[in-house]
């Protein structure tokens, strides 16, 4: 069932609260988003806002056989993958989230990879994870570092603000690292 359009005001409600992870021991990837946008807070799904690419970028990456709807995240779990953030509490945009605030975020995402051991952890942004991490020189891709003692594989924020990469281009990334979870299955 598509998610309900919230309305401004339970948009503007939504400033600092939080949505549960979609996690479970042992996934494949674990995606972690920055932190949830007021709409995506409001309507409680991840990703949940119209513009966002991730839930077209997992399809055309080859994690979901079809498009699924935000309102489908626990879907994820039967195919071994899971959401999370670095920052848990919803803001207007990742602009708003602090240095501190950030690094504190990655300590906690430290401690809730090794807790929860996904084979990888897929970081969907590459300016949040060099704050968190102190990593200023980080880029796309799998990173020589781990996180929570797990392999780590930066992706682009697929939020519809980020311009720099079109359709085609997530669909390459995203595929890049499901063609390496795979592999580390086998």
């Amino acid at each position: 069932m598509p998610v309900r359009r919230p309305t401004k005001e339970e948009i503007a409600a939504a400033l600092n609260t939080t949505i549960p992870d979609v996690i479970a021991p042992g996934l494949k990837v674990l995606f972690c988003g920055i932190n949830p946008g007021l709409y995506t807070a409001a309507v409680g799904y991840h990703f949940g806002r119209p513009g966002n690419r991730f839930w077209k970028a997992l399809h055309a990456g080859g994690f979901t056989p079809r498009v699924l709807d935000p309102s489908e995240q626990s879907e994820l779990l039967r195919y071994g993958y899971g959401i999370t953030n670095i920052v848990d509490r919803a803001t207007t945009g990742a602009a708003e989230l602090t240095p501190a605030e950030l690094a504190e975020g990655g300590r906690k995402l430290d401690e809730k990879v090794r807790r929860f051991a996904p084979r990888w952890l897929a970081v969907l942004g590459v300016g949040a994870y060099r704050t968190a991490f102190n990593r200023p020189k980080a880029k796309l891709g799998p990173q020589a570092e781990t996180v929570g003692g797990r392999p780590i594989w930066i992706l682009p924020n697929p939020s519809g603000l980020n311009a720099n990469y079109q359709a085609a281009d997530f669909a390459r990334l995203f595929r890049e690292l499901r063609d390496a979870a795979e592999a580390d299955a086998s």
